[in-house]
């Protein structure tokens, strides 16, 4: 692709005397005729602006004079004096002194191009009905944390055990035959075992029968082909636009080199396939009935008291049976300055609930919400 090539002229600013926008071919201020030195960022050139394609928003340089300097290498700065001088001098301008080996080379920028910054996100307005909105939102937030700070603040109380009470059953089970239903191909027949001193049984697969075809679920089925589009984008070649670069040449103009490359743009496309299509479709198998044993509550004997010790009710365990045992304790202890608040304490064991005697004083821990989180005996 053609290549294009100019040269751009920088710009300067005097530190001695405060002038701006020098162009470069001036070893001198203009001004004060002060030598561009390599303190007080003189040796440093402003180039311009790029727009988008990297190209220079300057002229290039077109006389001869100009053209001569950009070409003359890399400025560097005299040892003695400190003034700027032409790379392809021997001597320095201002004080003829030889170059040596202790001349200052010419700063050299980098001029690569750089990704622009991207653009702060537009802050968005909020209409009036949201901040009225967001208004009642926080002052809810913050009433909800105020109410839970203060709920969660807990104060001790004394209080009284006014009543006990507890409960306790015997629940008989027997081991008996009964009918249920299950698929065919997860039914093995069993011979049931009878429980011993009510522990060991086996309840039994036997007797299966009256099997009926049912829906045990669906399965999904293939049932053909259809066409499926997916809409989908892609990058193209759409024509050319120009790219730039510029090189410093470290004698304050820079080297621009422009190419037409290819420019591609994003195309919207409908990408079809041929895809398998699916149905569902019910799956049915056999269900039988067949004879199995459980256990089965056939009697219960329960027994409460309040103030004397708990006791189980009497309820023996014949053949084939055996029985479970349930129970429940409850204090109810009375607090507050006033007394008329109640709290109901629920021990698992008996051990537990007979270390509460009625008219023993408690400690209550409760939060201003009214949560109990501790009592402990007087």
């Amino acid at each position: 692709m053609a290549e294009r090539r100019r040269i751009i002229e920088g710009s300067w600013n005097c530190t001695s005397c405060g002038a701006r926008n020098i162009p470069a071919r001036h070893k001198n201020c203009p001004s004060c005729n002060n030598p561009r030195e390599l303190t007080g960022k003189e040796s440093e050139f402003d180039f311009g602006d790029v727009d988008a394609s990297g190209k220079s928003t300057r002229e290039g340089v077109t006389d001869e004079q100009a053209l001569d300097l950009a070409g003359a290498g890399e400025d560097w700065f005299c040892a003695y004096c400190g003034a700027s001088n032409r790379g392809d001098a021997k001597a320095c301008r201002q004080c003829a002194a030889e170059r040596g080996s202790d001349a200052k080379a010419a700063p050299v920028a980098d001029l690569s191009p750089k990704p622009p910054p991207a653009p702060p996100p537009k802050p968005r307005r909020l209409s009036k009905v949201w901040l009225i909105v967001l208004g009642v939102l926080g002052s809810c937030c913050f009433g909800t944390c105020a109410v839970g700070y203060w709920g969660n603040l807990a104060h001790d109380f004394q209080g009284e055990v006014v009543a006990t009470s507890w409960r306790r059953a015997v629940v008989q089970e027997r081991f008996l035959p009964e009918t249920r239903t299950g698929w065919r191909d997860q039914l093995s027949t069993t011979a049931p075992r009878m429980p011993v001193n009510g522990a060991g049984e086996v309840p039994g697969v036997t007797n299966i029968r009256d099997c009926v075809s049912r829906q045990r679920g669906t399965r999904r089925v293939a049932d053909g082909t259809e066409r499926v589009c997916r809409t989908k984008s892609r990058k193209v070649a759409c024509g050319t636009e120009e790219k730039c670069t510029r090189r410093d040449k470290g004698n304050g103009f820079a080297e621009e080199v422009c190419h037409d490359v290819t420019k591609y743009c994003s195309e919207s496309y409908e990408d079809c396939q041929t895809e398998t299509r699916y149905r569902n479709e019910p799956v049915y198998a056999q269900q039988c009935a067949y004879d199995t044993y459980a256990w089965k509550q056939v009697d219960q004997r329960e027994l409460k008291g309040t103030e004397d010790p708990p006791r189980w009710p009497e309820l023996a365990a014949g053949a084939n049976e055996r029985v479970r045992r349930e129970e429940s304790y409850r204090v109810s202890v009375r607090y507050d300055d006033d007394g008329v608040k109640e709290h109901v304490l629920e021990p698992t064991r008996e051990d537990e609930f007979l270390g509460w005697k009625k008219g023993q004083g408690v400690t209550l821990t409760v939060t201003n919400l009214g949560k109990v989180e501790k009592a402990v005996r007087r």
